[in-house]
C-alpha cells in the first residue's frame, strides 16, 4: 500500500510541477484546439508514419553519409515532399564531407580446428582485403607495453585480435523500459543546467594509461602491417554495435582534431571487423589453450570520391502573413550501416515526414513558413546541421574540448554569441528535433530556455492523456537541435521513452524496422505537428536564452 501510494502522490506532484492543468504568470498562451484536434485525428487514426519508415528502412537500408544508399533515400524523400504538395523540395549540399563507402560483399569464417562461421561485421570505412586473406589469428595479449614486445616481427599479413575477451553477463534487467513517473520527476525538479555544458570529461590516470596502451597496440598493428583486426566491441546475444574504422589516435586528441577515415587523404587503415562478443570470446580461450586458429576474411568494399559534397533534404510549407518568418522541424537522416537505421534515426526522420504531412493534408494555413530537414553527417558530429545554421542563420564560435554524447557532438558548451549572423536569424522562429529512437514524446527538454516553459506547458495540455507532460529545464547532447541552440536559436529535442535505444538497437545491427513501436510513432508524430504548427500560428517568435554579455532574457520576440 505504501509503495501505491507514494507513486500516485509522485505522479500528483509530478503534474504540477510540469504545468499541466496550471494557468502561467502572464498572458494566456492562446491554443487554436481545433486545429489541434484535427492534428490529433490525422496523426493517431490515419498515420502513414510506418510506411514512411518501411520505405526508407526496408528499401532503401542503412544511410551512411556519403553512400549510394543515402542519396537513394534523400531523393525519395525528396520526391514524396514535392508529392505532398511541398514546395521548394530539394537536396541543398553541404562540406566537402568527404568519401563514400559501400560494402560490395563479406565474409568471415574458422577454417581450423573446424569450420565456423563469424557473426561479425566491416567497420565503415574499411578498405577491401583484396580476395580472401587465410592466415593464423593471433591474440595480441598485451597488458602492459612491456607485454606488447613479445609479438614484434608476427603480425605482418596477421590476422589480429586486439582486445581482451569480455565478460558477457546473463540479462536479468529488461532490455525494454519505459520512463517511470518517479524519473519524470526527477526531470521536472532539476535544476538549470551549469556551464560547461557537452564537455568531455578528463581522464584518469588510470583510464589515460588504459587508452594510451589501446592506441599502441593499435600502432603496432599498423606499423608492422597486419592484414585484418578483430575486436568485439559492445553488445552480445546476437547484437554487435559496429560504427567507423578505428585509427590510432592518442586518446586527449580533441573531437574536431581526431583523423576522418572518409576523408580523401586518409590512407593506411587497415582492414576491421566487429565480431559478435560471444564469437570474439570463443577464439580467445581457443587460442589462450594453446590450438591453432586458423581464420579466413574476405572484405569487398568500395569508396566513392567523384562528389565529396554531402546534401540535406530540405521542403518546407510557405506561411501566410509572417511567411518571412520560419519554424523548422528536423531530424538526421544518416545512419550506420549495420543495420538498417530505423530507431536511429529512421524513427525521427519518419516522424517529421509524418508530421509535415498531416499539417499538408489537413490544408492548414500557418502564419509562418514551416520547413522541414532530414540532416546527413550528424553520426560524424552534426556536420549537416551545423553546415546549415552556418549558412542560413550564424556562425558558432570556434571553442575547444572535447564534446561528444551520441553520434559524436563534438565541441558543445552551451550557446554563445555568434558570428557572421546572417539576415535570417532575426527571423527564426524555433527548431523541433527527434532523435532519441522509436519511444513516444514524455515532454520537451528547454536547454534551460526557462521563457518557453508556460508556453510548452500549454502546448502540452492536449496531450496529457497520450503520456506527454514533462517539462525539464535541463540540457540534452548529441544530436542536431545542438547546432541551433550553439548559436542562441531556440532548437529543442523531445524526451522519449528509451525503450530498447542504448541497450540493443543504437548503432547496431539490430537497429532495424521490427524494433519500432507504432503507437508510439504516431503518438510523437503527432505532438511533433502540434508543436510545429504553435510555433507558427504565434504573435510572436519564441523567447531566446540569455547570451553571453545579454542583459536579461527575452520574453518573446
Amino acid at each position: 500500500m505504501f509503495r501505491r501510494s507514494t507513486n500516485v502522490c509522485l505522479l500528483i506532484l509530478s503534474l504540477l510541477l510540469s504545468g499541466v492543468g496550471v494557468s502561467a504568470q502572464g498572458p494566456q498562451e492562446k491554443i487554436d484546439l481545433d486545429s489541434i484536434n484535427k492534428i490529433k485525428d490525422e496523426g493517431l487514426k490515419h498515420s502513414q508514419v510506418m510506411e514512411i519508415l518501411s520505405y526508407m528502412t526496408d528499401v532503401y537500408g542503412p544511410r551512411l553519409t556519403g553512400s549510394p544508399n543515402i542519396k537513394a533515400a534523400q531523393n525519395w524523400a525528396k520526391g514524396k515532399l514535392s508529392e505532398w504538395g511541398l514546395q521548394n523540395s530539394h537536396l541543398e549540399p553541404w562540406g566537402p564531407f568527404g568519401r563514400g563507402w559501400s560494402l560490395e560483399g563479406f565474409s568471415a569464417n574458422v577454417t581450423n580446428p573446424q569450420f565456423i562461421p563469424l557473426m561479425a561485421y566491416p567497420r565503415a570505412w574499411s578498405p577491401s582485403t583484396n580476395g580472401t586473406i587465410r592466415g593464423k589469428a593471433i591474440y595480441l595479449d598485451a597488458k602492459t607495453d612491456a607485454d606488447l614486445d613479445k609479438y614484434k616481427g608476427q603480425l605482418k599479413g596477421a590476422i589480429v585480435l586486439i582486445a581482451s575477451a569480455r565478460e558477457v553477463k546473463a540479462h536479468f534487467t529488461p532490455e525494454g523500459r519505459r520512463l517511470t513517473d518517479e524519473e519524470l520527476l526527477k526531470m521536472a525538479n532539476a535544476d538549470a543546467p551549469g556551464g560547461g555544458f557537452g564537455r568531455r570529461p578528463e581522464l584518469t590516470a588510470e583510464q589515460k594509461a588504459a587508452a594510451d596502451l589501446i592506441n599502441k597496440k593499435w600502432q603496432m598493428c599498423q606499423s608492422e602491417g597486419a592484414a585484418v583486426i578483430l575486436d568485439p566491441g559492445r553488445g552480445d546475444g546476437g547484437t554487435i554495435f559496429v560504427q567507423q574504422v578505428n585509427i590510432p589516435t592518442p586518446a586527449d586528441t580533441p573531437f574536431d582534431q581526431r583523423p576522418r577515415p572518409w576523408a580523401k587523404e586518409t590512407t593506411g587503415v587497415i582492414p576491421q571487423l566487429g565480431v559478435a562478443a560471444e564469437h570474439y570470446n570463443r577464439l580467445v580461450r581457443m587460442i589462450t589453450k594453446g590450438v591453432p586458429v586458423q581464420l579466413e576474411v574476405n572484405i569487398a568494399a568500395r569508396f566513392y570520391d567523384q562528389d565529396l559534397m554531402s546534401y540535406n533534404v530540405v521542403a518546407e510549407i510557405p506561411g501566410t502573413d509572417l511567411k518571412d518568418e520560419i519554424v523548422m522541424l528536423g531530424a538526421h537522416y544518416d545512419s550506420w550501416h549495420a543495420g538498417t537505421g530505423a530507431t536511429d534515426n529512421g524513427a525521427g526522420s519518419a516522424v517529421c515526414l509524418e508530421a509535415i504531412r498531416i499539417l499538408q493534408s489537413l490544408g492548414l494555413k500557418p502564419r509562418r513558413t514551416i520547413r522541414v530537414a532530414l540532416w546527413s553527417g550528424e553520426e560524424q558530429g552534426l556536420l549537416g546541421s551545423r553546415a546549415y545554421v552556418t549558412e542560413h542563420f550564424a556562425k558558432a564560435p570556434q571553442r575547444g574540448g572535447g564534446g561528444g554524447g551520441a553520434g559524436g557532438a563534438g565541441a558543445q558548451q552551451g550557446p554563445a554569441a555568434p558570428t557572421e549572423i546572417k539576415p535570417d536569424y532575426e527571423k527564426f522562429a524555433g527548431y523541433f528535433n527527434l532523435d532519441n529512437g522509436t519511444g513516444k514524446v514524455r515532454g520537451v527538454y528547454l536547454q534551460g530556455n526557462e521563457a518557453v516553459r508556460p508556453i510548452f506547458r500549454a502546448w502540452l495540455a492536449p496531450f496529457k492523456d497520450l503520456g506527454a507532460s514533462t517539462l525539464t529545464i535541463q540540457n540534452t547532447g548529441g544530436t542536431d537541435h545542438l547546432s541551433f541552440d550553439g548559436v542562441g536559436l531556440p532548437g529543442f529535442q523531445f524526451i522519449q521513452d528509451e525503450i530498447e535505444y542504448d541497450t540493443r538497437t543504437h548503432h547496431s545491427n539490430m537497429d532495424v524496422y521490427d524494433r519500432i513501436q507504432e503507437d508510439d510513432m504516431r503518438q510523437a508524430a503527432t505532438i511533433m505537428a502540434a508543436f510545429v504548427y504553435n510555433t507558427a500560428m504565434r504573435d510572436k517568435k519564441l523567447p531566446r536564452k540569455l547570451l553571453p554579455g545579454q542583459a536579461q532574457a527575452q520574453s518573446g520576440r
